[in-house]
Formats: C-alpha cells, structure tokens, sequence
C-alpha cells in the first residue's frame, strides 16, 4: 500500500514550533496549493486547497527559522489521521507528516514579492504590511581590476583538459 503526499505551495502564515515534553520540536503549518476547477458553466475557475501539515525534528527548527508567510515551499510527506477528545466532542484531524521540506525560493525572491505586492495577504484576504526594514546604504560599485592568466578576467576553465 501507498501513502505519499508532494505539495508544492505557500505558506499561509509563520510556522508554528513548539516542544514536546521530550523536547522534541514539532511544528504546524498550512500550505495554500492551486487547485483549478471547471464551473458548472464550462470556465475553469482558479482556487487554493489548504492542507495542515506537521513537521518534525530538523525539519522544524529549519522551517522555524527560516520559512515566512508567503514563502514557496516543496513537502513530501504522508498523511495522518488521529482524533482527540476536546471538551466531550471527538475531533477528527487529517493532515500531512512531513518526511521533507524545502524552501523553494531565494530570500531575495521572497523579499522581493513582499516588496512588490506590497505585504502579505492573509487568509481573509486581508492586506498586511511586512515588518519595518532598515533601508540599506550601499558603495557605489567600483571597476574590478583585471588580472591576468589567473585573475577573474583571465581564468578560462572551459577547456577539455579539466580532471572532472
């Protein structure tokens, strides 16, 4: 039998992490993934399935520190169902263990979308604003010199005669 999940999506909002009473982290996070749906009219209509997802360990610190709402991540995982017992009401829970988890964008390409859109969209549809950023000051660029046989200009390393 099969049980394998790859999503390919963003983020919806910052990772949740926590620790167990081991100390074990864990850490919860839903992923909006396109979803393209013909109408009852025959137009093909453009939505998003969010789909609750669990990491653990590594994988949890690493998306605690560096994943951000809005970032474009890849999952490939199982999905798990359990169920608990709040308040004298079961309650059922699917989601998605992840085995692994990338980052499949830069942090400048994520900036830059925050930059350009001008903050995030919530799952309301809500317009957030990202935090403050302190502007940065930067040299003008200056002529790199030019070297030769060995130098950044001079180093031919397209020739046949390469050991690799």
């Amino acid at each position: 039998m099969i049980n394998r999940v790859v999503l390919v999506g963003r983020l919806t909002r910052d990772v949740e992490v926590r620790k167990t009473q081991s100390g074990l982290s864990v850490a919860s996070f839903t992923v909006a993934v396109d979803n393209r749906r013909r109408g009852q009219d025959g137009t093909t209509q453009n939505t998003a399935d969010f789909i609750n997802c669990v990491a653990w360990r590594q994988s949890a610190d690493f998306l605690g520190q560096y994943a951000r709402k809005g970032a474009m991540i890849g999952v490939d995982g199982r999905i798990q169902t359990r169920n608990y017992d709040r308040d004298g009401q079961k309650v059922y829970v699917t989601e998605v263990v992840a085995d692994t988890v990338q980052l499949l964008e830069s942090r400048a390409q994520s900036e830059a979308r925050a930059q350009q859109s001008g903050g995030y969209q919530d799952n309301y549809g809500y317009q957030t604003q990202p935090a403050y950023q302190q502007p940065s000051y930067s040299q003008p660029a200056q002529p790199q010199p030019s070297y030769d046989d060995f130098g950044p200009a001079g180093l031919d390393i397209s020739s046949d005669d390469l050991p690799f």
